[in-house]
C-alpha cells in the first residue's frame, strides 16, 4: 500500500507531540495535562481524578494497576503481578489489555496502533511519570478513538525553569532493583532535561526447571525546548525524544486449582522458553502558540514498537486426533482426555507424537503517527461567555505480524526440539488512516455552565494476508461516526455543585474483522454531585451505560489462538461511584490524609444467545458480564509530619466470574469455565519516608504485608496469583 502524504510528512519531519497552553511558569504541566489545573477538575461537568507527583511518590509503585486503585470507577484484571502489560477497563468495559480506553502520554496516544491493534502490549513506564489523569464520562468525546469508557493520561517530567536534577536508587525483595535520575535546566531562552530509568527483577513465580520468572526495563527520554514568546503572545518549540526496552520471562501458562493451593507461585516446566522482548521509540515535536484569549498547540508525533513473545502456545498431534485447548487442561486436568496432556505440561511424563507442545514466537512490528492540533478560545457572544475547544488529527497506524512456530517434545522434565522446520502462523499487516475531528462550547449562565460537543471519527482500514501462498491485496473497511455530548454543572453554593450529562460512545473494529462484526455502540449517561473546599473533597457518581451492540476480541491473551471480535448485542452497565479526600490537622505539626474511594457496578446482557467466544457461549438473558467486580473499595490512611510520612493502603476487590455462564441448566450449556470465579481479594501495602535534609530522603515501602496469595485471573490459560509480600527500600537526592 503507498504511503499518503501524512506518512511522508510524519516520517521526514521525525516527529512528535504536546498539549496544551501555559498561562506562566506555574502551570507548565497545562501543556500536557488533559485536566487541567484543580480548579477545572471541581467545575468540571464530569467524572475527572488526578494523581499528582506527591501522590504517586507516596507509594513509590510502579504498577499502573495498584496507582489506579485510588480512582472510583476503575476495573482491573492483574496478570503478571508486576504491571508489564495491564489490563484497565473504566465502568464496566472490559479491561483486556486495555484496548476499550485511550491510553496517552503527554495528551498524545501512546499505545502501539490505536486504531488497527488496541491491545496495550506496550505501557509506559509509570514510574517516571509525574501525574496521572482519568477522564469519564462526557468530556471523554475530546480524545477518541475509543469513547465508552474514558482516556487514561500519563504525565511525564517537565523541563525546569532553572537547574534542577534527582537520583533515587532503591533495592528489595526477590531481587528487585531501581535506578532512577534526571537532569535538566534552563539556558536564556532555551531548556533542556535528559531522564533514564532501569528497573529489574528475579520474579516471584518458581520454575520447575529452575531460573528466573523477572524482567529488566529500561526507559530513556530527552527533551529540548525553545521559547520563542513576542509581544502580545507566548510561543515555544518542543522536541522530545525516548527510547525503552524490556526483556521478561513471562508467560500465558497458569495453574490448575489443586497446584495453585499446593504452591501458588509455581510454574510448569513447558513454559521454562517463555521470554517477551520489546523496544519502544518515539520522537515527537510541538509548536505551542497562546495570545491573551486564544491558544493552539500542534503536534506532530511517531512512535514505533518492536516485539517478540516466544512462548507455549498449544499441543500438537502428528497423528491426529481430538486435543484439547490449554485452558480445558488445566480447568479439568484429571479428565481422562486430558491427564496425559497435563503430565506433560508439568514435566512428569515424556510427550509422544501425540503431545507435541508448540512454542509459538509472536513477532510484530508496529508504527502509529500523526498531526494534531488542538485550540481553546474564549469569547463573548450575545452577552453569553464561551470557551470554545476544538482540534483535527491526521493518524495512520500500522500491525504487522509474522508469527512462527516451532514444535519441542518433553523430555525428562525439559524441552526438547523435534527437529522439525519452523513454520510460519499468522502472517498479515492491518492499517488505519483516520481523521478525527472535535468542536466543544461551554457556555456559562450565572451558576449553571452547559457543554455541547461532537466528535467525527472518518476512518479507512486496510487488510491484507501475506501468508505464503495465500497472499492478497489491502482489503478496504470503512468507518465513518459522529458522537454528540452534553453536559452540565450547576453551582449550589461556593464549594459544591451538581453535574451530569450524556454522549454517545464507540469503539471501531480493528481492519482484519469482517463487515459483519458491529462496531461497538452506547449511549451513556452519568449524574454526580461534588464538594471541594481546603483539601477535601467529596463527590458521588451514578453512572448508566446502555449498549446497542458490545463488542469483545479474542486474542492470544484471553485465550485464543487468533485475534477474533464477537457481538453480544444490547447490554446494560450501571454503577455508583463514591470518592472522600481529606487532610485532617491533629495540630501544627501532624497531619492524616485519608482517602476512601468505592466502585459498585452490575451488568446484565439484555439478549440470549449462543457466541463462539469463550467467556460468553450460552448467555441467557440477565447473565452478568465476565471480568467485572461487583464491589471496589480502597482505602488510604497516613501520619505526615515535618520530615516523615506513613502511610497505608487497603484495596479490596470482589471476585469475578470466568464466564457469563454462571447458572447452568442441562448438558447444552456446558462449560468448563462456567461457575469459575477469580478470588475476592484483600491487599494492604504500608509505606513511609523520612528526610534525612532538604534534599535527601530514605523511604522503605511493603507491597502485601499480610502475604495474601488470591487467584486473580484464569486468563489466557490456569489460574494466575496475585504478587507475593516484597520488601523494598531506596534513597532519593534531589537539587
Amino acid at each position: 500500500m503507498k504511503k499518503t502524504p501524512l506518512a511522508l510528512l510524519v516520517t521526514s519531519l521525525l516527529v512528535s507531540t504536546y498539549s496544551l497552553a501555559a498561562e506562566d511558569a506555574e502551570d507548565t504541566i497545562e501543556r500536557v495535562s488533559i485536566i487541567g489545573d484543580r480548579q477545572d477538575l471541581s467545575k468540571s461537568a464530569g467524572s475527572v481524578s488526578l494523581i499528582d507527583e506527591l501522590q504517586l511518590e507516596k507509594f513509590e509503585y510502579d504498577d499502573i494497576a495498584r496507582i489506579l486503585a485510588t480512582v472510583p470507577g476503575v476495573n482491573i484484571r492483574q496478570e503478571d503481578g508486576y504491571g508489564l502489560r495491564p489490563n484497565i477497563g473504566f465502568r464496566g468495559v472490559t479491561p483486556e489489555r486495555s484496548k476499550k480506553i485511550n491510553i496517552m502520554e503527554d495528551g498524545v496516544l501512546i499505545g502501539p496502533a490505536p486504531y488497527s491493534a488496541s491491545a496495550a502490549y506496550y505501557f509506559p513506564m509509570t514510574s517516571r511519570m509525574t501525574a496521572v489523569e482519568v477522564t469519564k464520562g462526557p468530556s471523554t468525546i475530546k480524545y477518541g478513538p475509543n469513547t465508552v469508557a474514558g482516556a487514561l493520561n500519563l504525565v511525564t517530567r517537565q523541563i525546569p525553569f532553572g537547574t534542577s536534577g534527582g537520583i533515587d536508587v532503591g533495592l528489595g525483595s526477590d531481587g528487585y532493583g531501581k535506578l532512577h535520575g534526571f537532569y535538566g535546566d534552563k539556558v536564556g531562552d532555551f531548556g533542556f532535561l535528559i531522564e533514564g530509568l532501569h528497573l529489574r527483577a528475579d520474579g516471584f513465580k518458581e520454575l520447575d526447571t529452575g531460573g528466573d520468572t523477572g524482567f529488566e526495563k529500561s526507559d530513556f527520554m530527552a527533551k529540548f525546548n525553545y521559547n520563542l514568546d513576542g509581544e502580545g503572545y507566548e510561543q515555544v518549540v518542543e522536541l522530545k525524544i525516548s527510547y525503552a526496552e524490556e526483556s521478561s520471562d513471562e508467560t500465558y501458562l497458569g495453574l490448575t486449582d489443586q497446584d495453585f493451593a499446593q504452591n501458588p507461585y509455581r510454574r510448569y516446566a513447558a513454559s521454562e522458553l517463555d521470554l517477551m522482548d520489546w523496544e519502544h521509540e518515539q520522537i515527537q515535536f510541538t509548536h505551542h502558540i497562546a495570545f491573551s484569549d486564544f491558544n493552539a498547540t500542534t503536534r506532530v508525533y511517531r512512535n514505533d514498537f518492536q516485539r517478540a513473545w516466544f512462548k507455549l502456545n498449544e499441543f500438537a498431534s502428528s497423528q491426529g486426533g481430538n486435543i484439547p485447548t490449554l485452558q480445558q487442561i488445566l480447568t479439568n486436568p484429571t479428565d481422562e482426555l486430558n491427564q496425559v496432556y497435563y503430565q506433560v505440561l508439568t514435566g512428569q511424563q515424556d510427550s509422544t507424537l501425540r503431545e507435541i507442545l508448540v512454542v509459538s514466537t509472536n513477532d510484530r512490528e508496529y508504527y502509529s503517527q500523526g498531526i494534531q492540533i488542538d485550540m481553546a478560545w474564549d469569547v463573548g457572544l450575545l452577552g453569553i461567555e464561551h470557551q470554545l475547544e476544538g482540534g483535527i488529527r491526521f493518524h495512520e497506524d500500522e500491525i504487522e505480524r509474522n508469527h512462527i512456530e516451532d514444535n519441542f517434545f518433553m523430555r525428562s522434565g525439559r524441552l526438547q526440539s523435534t527437529g522439525e522446520d519452523t513454520v510460519p502462523a499468522a502472517t498479515n499487516t492491518e492499517q488505519s488512516e483516520a481523521i478525527s475531528v472535535y468542536l466543544q462550547d461551554t457556555l456559562a449562565f450565572g451558576n449553571l455552565s452547559v457543554t455541547a460537543g461532537v466528535r467525527g471519527e472518518l476512518i479507512d482500514s486496510y487488510y491484507q494476508n501475506r501468508a505464503p501462498g495465500q497472499e492478497q491485496d489491502f482489503q478496504k473497511k470503512t468507518t465513518r461516526i459522529w458522537l454528540p455530548s452534553i453536559s452540565a454543572y450547576y453551582d449550589l453554593t461556593d464549594n459544591s455543585g451538581l453535574f451530569g450529562g450524556v454522549h454517545k460512545g464507540f469503539v471501531p473494529t480493528s481492519p482484519i474483522q469482517s463487515v459483519d462484526i458491529e462496531t461497538e455502540k452506547s449511549v451513556n449517561y452519568e449524574l454526580g454531585w461534588r464538594y471541594a473546599n481546603n483539601g477535601r473533597r467529596a463527590e458521588l457518581v451514578g453512572f448508566f451505560s446502555d449498549y446497542g451492540n458490545l463488542k469483545e476480541s479474542c486474542s492470544i491473551s484471553a485465550g485464543c489462538d487468533t485475534d477474533i471480535e464477537f457481538n453480544a448485542g444490547e447490554v446494560d452497565i450501571y454503577g455508583l461511584e463514591a470518592s472522600y479526600n481529606d487532610n485532617l490537622k491533629l495540630n501544627k505539626h501532624y497531619v492524616v490524609p485519608l482517602s476512601i474511594v468505592y466502585t459498585h457496578t452490575q451488568s446484565e446482557f439484555k439478549e440470549t444467545f449462543y457466541s463462539d467466544f469463550e467467556q460468553w457461549g450460552f448467555v441467557s438473558e440477565g447473565d452478568a458480564v465476565p471480568y467485572l467486580a461487583e464491589n471496589m473499595l480502597t482505602i488510604s490512611l497516613g501520619l505526615t509530619a515535618d520530615n516523615w510520612q506513613v502511610s497505608m493502603l487497603l484495596n479490596y476487590t470482589d471476585e469475578m466470574p470466568e464466564s457469563a455462564q454462571t447458572a447452568l441448566t442441562g448438558d447444552e450449556r456446558d462449560s468448563t469455565l462456567a461457575g469459575l470465579n477469580t478470588d475476592s481479594s484483600t491487599v494492604v501495602d504500608l509505606s513511609g519516608s523520612y528526610e534525612i535534609n532538604s534534599n535527601s530522603q530514605v523511604y522503605l515501602k511493603l507491597d502485601n504485608i499480610f502475604d495474601t496469595t488470591d487467584v486473580v485471573s484464569r486468563r489466557p490459560f490456569g489460574a494466575r496469583p496475585s504478587k507475593p509480600r516484597q520488601v523494598f527500600a531506596g534513597y532519593k537526592y534531589r537539587f
